[in-house]
C-alpha cells in the first residue's frame, strides 16, 4: 500500500521540475537582457517591434513612412542611406498577433531579450519535436550532443543574435509536420497558416501541403491551411484594409538594397559570364524534382508526405526564392530524418555517421564563416553560407529514401537475405 507521501511525490516532483525550469528561464533571461544591453541590435527584430508599436500605440501602419522613419532613426540614428537595408516592416500584417505582445513591452532591451529567451526555448522545442516526428530511440549521449549541437550551431546563433522569427517558424512547421503524422489536420493547417508571416520559407511547402492533403482526400488540412491564411489576413484587413498592397510594396523594394539572396545572383557575383544560366539550371533541375516527387507522394501515406516536404524545404534555399542562412533551422527535421535512418539501418556505423556529420556540419560552418568573414562598417558573411546545409541534406535525403518511404522493406535487410540465400 502506497503511504500519503508516496502518492504526493509525483506532484512534488513535477512542482520541484517547474520551479526549476523557471529559474533557468528566468536567468537565462537576464543574461539576454545584459547581452541586449551591452551589443546593440536585434536587426531583425527591431522592425517587427517599432512597426507593432506604431500600430498598438498611435494607430500607424505599420508600413507607413512615419513608422518606416522610427525604425531607421532607432537603428541608425538617422535616415538610411539608399544603399542600405532600409529596415522596413515587409511581413504580413497578421504577424502583429505575434510581435505584438511584445510591442506592449516600452524598453526594446526588455522586449528584445524576452523574444530572445523565447527563440532559446524553440530551438529546444524543435529538436525535441524533430526526435519525437521521426520516432528516433537515440541515446543520452547522442541526445545531449544533438542539444548541445543545435543550441550552438552556425545556423541557429546567427537567427538568434539577429532577433529571426525564422526560429518560431521553424518549431511551427516542425510542430504541423507532427500534427500530420498524428491526424490532427485542424492543428497544422493552423500551424501552417501562421507559418506565413515569413512566406518565402514555406511557400513551397504549403504549396505541397494543399497537393498532397487534396490527392489524400483530408480535406480538413487543406481546407485549414486555407482558411487559417483566409482568416489571418481578412481579420487584419479591418484594421487597415489596404495593408496587403502596402506589404508588396515593400516587398518588391527589399531586393533592391539587400546582399544576394539566391543561388543565381551568387553565381553571377562569382562568375559573372554564366552565374545568371547557372542559377537558372539549378531552379530547373529542382524544380522538375520537385514536380515529380510530389507526383510520387500524390495519395500516398503521412510518411511520404513528410519525407518529400523536407526535401521542399531543403530545395527551398537552392530554387531561386530570396532567403538567408537565418532561415535554415526550419531544415532541422530533414536533418534529424537523415540521422535517425542511420541509427536504425546502421547500428555503429550509423552512429559514426551521426557524429562525423555533426562535427562537420558545426565546426567546418563555423570554419567557413570565420575564414570568408568581410569586416567592413558591420561584419558580412560570405555567399558561401547558403551552400553546407541545403546540398548536404538534399544528398542525405536521397541516402536514406528508400529507409524512410519503405519502411516495412528497408533495403539493408533485403541486401542480407540476399546475401545469405546466395
Amino acid at each position: 500500500m502506497q503511504t500519503g507521501l508516496q502518492r504526493r511525490n509525483p506532484q512534488w516532483m513535477f512542482a520541484g521540475l517547474a520551479i526549476l525550469a523557471g529559474l533557468v528561464i528566468f536567468f537565462l533571461y537576464l543574461a539576454n537582457y545584459r547581452y541586449c544591453v551591452q551589443n546593440p541590435g536585434g536587426s531583425d527584430f527591431l522592425p517587427r517591434w517599432v512597426g507593432a508599436r506604431m500600430f498598438l500605440m498611435e494607430g500607424k501602419s505599420p508600413y507607413s513612412s512615419e513608422t518606416t522613419a522610427e525604425i531607421q532613426r532607432m537603428f541608425y540614428g538617422r535616415p538610411a542611406r539608399a544603399d542600405e537595408d532600409q529596415v522596413l516592416f515587409v511581413y504580413p500584417f497578421y504577424s502583429i498577433f505575434i510581435f505584438g505582445p511584445f510591442a506592449l513591452i516600452p524598453d526594446y532591451n526588455t522586449a528584445r531579450a524576452v523574444w530572445m529567451t523565447m527563440l532559446e526555448l524553440c530551438i529546444i522545442a524543435i529538436v525535441i519535436v524533430s526526435i519525437l516526428l521521426n520516432r528516433w530511440r537515440l541515446s543520452t549521449p547522442v541526445l545531449g550532443g544533438l542539444l548541445l549541437f543545435a543550441a550552438l550551431w552556425y545556423y541557429s546563433i546567427r537567427p538568434l543574435i539577429n532577433a529571426n522569427a525564422s526560429l518560431l517558424i521553424a518549431l511551427l512547421v516542425a510542430a504541423a509536420f507532427l500534427a500530420v503524422r498524428s491526424e490532427h489536420d485542424a492543428l497544422a493547417g493552423f500551424l501552417l497558416a501562421f507559418s506565413t508571416i515569413k512566406p518565402q520559407m514555406v511557400v513551397l511547402l504549403v504549396l505541397f501541403t494543399l497537393i498532397w492533403s487534396a490527392s489524400s482526400r483530408r480535406w480538413v488540412l487543406f481546407w485549414s491551411v486555407l482558411g487559417n491564411i483566409v482568416l489571418l489576413s481578412a481579420m487584419t484587413s479591418l484594421l487597415i484594409p489596404d495593408w496587403i498592397w502596402q506589404n508588396l510594396v515593400q516587398v518588391f523594394a527589399y531586393p533592391h538594397y539587400t546582399l544576394p539572396t539566391t543561388p543565381g545572383e551568387i553565381f553571377t557575383l562569382w562568375v559573372p559570364g554564366v552565374g545568371k544560366q547557372l542559377g537558372w539550371a539549378l531552379t530547373i533541375l529542382l524544380t522538375g524534382t520537385l514536380i515529380w516527387e510530389t507526383r510520387l507522394a500524390w495519395g500516398k501515406e503521412a510518411h511520404w508526405f513528410t519525407w518529400t516536404a523536407c526535401l521542399t524545404l531543403a530545395a527551398t534555399q537552392l530554387i531561386g526564392i530570396p532567403t538567408a542562412t537565418e532561415n535554415y533551422m526550419i531544415l532541422f527535421p530533414a536533418l534529424v530524418m537523415v540521422f535517425a535512418a542511420w541509427d536504425e539501418q546502421w547500428g555503429p556505423v550509423g552512429r559514426a555517421l551521426i557524429w562525423i556529420s555533426c562535427l562537420g556540419l558545426f565546426f567546418g560552418v563555423w570554419w567557413l564563416f570565420l575564414s570568408t568573414l568581410v569586416v567592413g562598417e558591420q561584419p558580412i558573411q560570405s555567399p558561401v553560407l547558403f551552400f553546407p546545409l541545403p546540398v548536404f541534406l538534399l544528398i542525405g535525403l536521397y541516402w536514406v529514401r528508400w529507409w524512410v518511404l519503405r519502411p516495412e522493406q528497408p533495403l539493408l535487410d533485403r541486401w542480407r537475405r540476399f546475401r545469405h540465400k546466395v
